[in-house]
């Protein structure tokens, strides 16, 4: 099946004793036993079934075997947040006493989980520019258990060769994990790539209405019991009625992406012809640095777009305060048009030195382009110009 078909009918089928076309909802927490015995089988393994929810529901696992099927990996866990499937994911592969490698510009929230809980644990992190072969390698060691990326990066729209950061990573006998969220399996299958474990915030385009938070953790079969473990262990699981959403969001995902993609290229190329505007980080504009390597990992480009506005941090706050039909509002792939501002908002866990470092100026907005009339958003966005021009 094509992934347009996969979004929709990958991993489900009708009710069996019902036959639901739509998944029903198990909202419970726990489950019973037939008997006794029964209830021992299945806390031993010896028995397949359902004891209690933290450990396994038959609707989000549903949505684990859509995920993984979508991802093209072996084993997925679904977790209450992306933070919860990261920090699990993480705690999966690495341990006490090791070291990890990630990418210098990352969501703001898993730079703070690497830089205040990780050594909590005894995990420390290395950050390098992840596009330089040479720094990459040269930042891993024996106590190195793992390479960190995000491409589309989270909010500079930085991309990273996938293929060659999975070479260099198995080279040294090293799984890479991969941030998905600004693609989601629709744009770009990081597995297929050459990754071993992908990552989301489901919060995003996977379920799509902003009507909830999730993660997703999707890995090769090597660190399936693992993750599965510490997914129990730690308990950052989802509650059945999110992962229903999730499988409801996904239905739509290909037409939603396709319109989010074309929306966010027109809006592109009008801010990038803008006078008011420094720059445009957008991965399938030509001017992107990372325009040829998204052309041969992603099939479209995405719904988020970067720019800086000329007049820096004033100039773009009076931005945001003078738009009417998008909305200030962090997060991204909704169908509304989101505007915020990474250095103050999403990204206050980097100091303004780390934010200068990585391309992260005073000036710099954050557009998560809507399902809107693309000449409504433009036209929102020019008014809004105006006002600062004025």
């Amino acid at each position: 099946m094509k992934i347009e078909t996969k979004v929709v009918h990958g991993g489900q089928h009708p009710d069996p004793v019902t036959g639901s076309l739509i998944p029903p909802l198990y909202q419970t927490s726990t489950f019973a036993f037939k008997d006794a015995d029964h209830g021992a089988r299945l806390f031993k393994g010896e028995e397949k079934g359902y004891i209690y929810t933290r450990f396994g529901n038959p609707t989000v696992n549903l949505l684990a075997e859509k995920m993984a099927h979508l991802e093209g990996g072996d084993y997925a866990e679904i977790f209450a947040s992306g933070c919860g499937a990261l920090f699990c994911t993480m705690l999966s592969i690495a341990k006490s006493g090791s070291n990890i490698i990630s990418d210098k510009i990352i969501y703001g929230g898993s730079y703070g989980q690497f830089k205040q809980e990780l050594p909590i644990v005894g995990i420390d992190t290395k950050f390098v520019d992840t596009t330089n072969p040479k720094e990459l390698e040269a930042a891993i060691d024996k106590n190195t258990k793992l390479i960190f990326i995000e491409t589309p990066a989270n909010p500079t729209l930085k991309i990273v060769d996938i293929k060659k950061c999975a070479e260099i990573a198995h080279k040294h006998k090293i799984p890479l994990v991969v941030d998905n969220t600004f693609a989601s399996p629709y744009l770009q299958r990081p597995i297929e790539l050459g990754a071993d474990a992908v990552i989301h915030s489901a919060t995003k385009y996977l379920g799509g209405h902003g009507d909830l938070i999730a993660g997703v953790s999707v890995v090769k079969k090597e660190f399936a019991e693992s993750l599965r473990k510490r997914s129990r262990n730690i308990g950052a699981n989802i509650s059945p009625f999110n992962a229903w959403l999730i499988l409801r969001g996904l239905k739509t995902l290909a037409v939603r992406m396709d319109r989010h993609c074309e929306n966010a290229l027109k809006v592109a190329e009008f801010l990038e012809s803008h006078p008011m505007i420094e720059k445009v980080y957008y991965p399938f504009l030509k001017s992107h640095t990372g325009y040829e390597i998204a052309r041969k990992q992603m099939n479209n480009g995405g719904g988020v777009i970067g720019f800086e506005v000329k007049g820096g941090r004033e100039a773009g706050k009076m931005l945001m305060n003078s738009v009417k039909l998008c909305i200030l509002a962090v997060s991204l792939g909704d169908p509304d048009t989101l505007i915020q501002h990474p250095a103050s908002m999403t990204h206050s866990a980097y100091s303004e030195e780390e934010c200068i470092k990585v391309g992260l100026t005073p000036g710099f907005v954050r557009l998560s382009v809507g399902i809107e009339n693309i000449e409504d958003i433009i036209d929102d966005l020019k008014q809004a110009m105006n006002k600062i021009k004025a």
